[in-house]
């Protein structure tokens, strides 16, 4: 998530130009890592995500997010995953080999839409947070967190990004 806002249609009193004032030139950002769950007997689905500001997405951080999600999820862990630097690293690939109930399946290269765990960034970028122009990282951070964590309380809407994409993904 960017400190500039994605600009959107917006309400201004008639004859008035809507204002949204932000810091230009700004580079800040939160990163996000994000994953959609389903239950094995896929009764339930989850959205578990972790905020990083002002940083990048790096292998050490997938590690850490992974070794968290491990310990809330028991039995093996399919992981569905596109091709970005970390999840294709050393490092990631020794992490892996140690941990035998992860399941690594990758997307095809450059298909975003496959990925289901792009519908609540997706979303939030499109609906709470557009037009949302903030000038601390830690707004931003403190936003995100608040609007995941209402996505995270809508199993319908979690259901919908999954089916929404073009991959044989069955639910109950």
């Amino acid at each position: 998530m960017l400190m500039a806002p994605l600009v959107r249609r917006s309400w201004a009193p008639r004859g008035h130009r809507p204002v949204l004032r932000q810091r230009t030139h700004s580079h800040t950002k939160v990163s996000v890592i994000g994953t959609l769950v389903v239950a094995p007997r896929r009764d339930r689905v989850g959205f578990y995500f972790r905020l990083h500001a002002d940083a990048n997405i790096n292998t050490a951080r997938v590690i850490g997010f992974l070794d968290q999600l491990g310990r809330q999820l028991r039995g093996p862990i399919v992981l569905l995953w596109d091709r970005c630097g970390p999840h294709k690293s050393g490092a990631m690939k020794a992490y892996l080999r140690e941990h035998s109930r992860l399941y690594p399946e990758y997307f095809p290269p450059y298909a975003p839409e496959l990925n289901p765990a792009e519908g609540p960034w997706g979303y939030l970028k499109l609906n709470p947070m557009a037009n949302l122009a903030l000038t601390q990282v830690d707004e931003l951070a403190a936003v995100t967190r608040r609007h995941g964590r209402s996505v995270q309380r809508r199993e319908s809407l979690l259901r919908a990004f999954i089916k929404h994409v073009p991959l044989p993904l069955r639910l109950v």
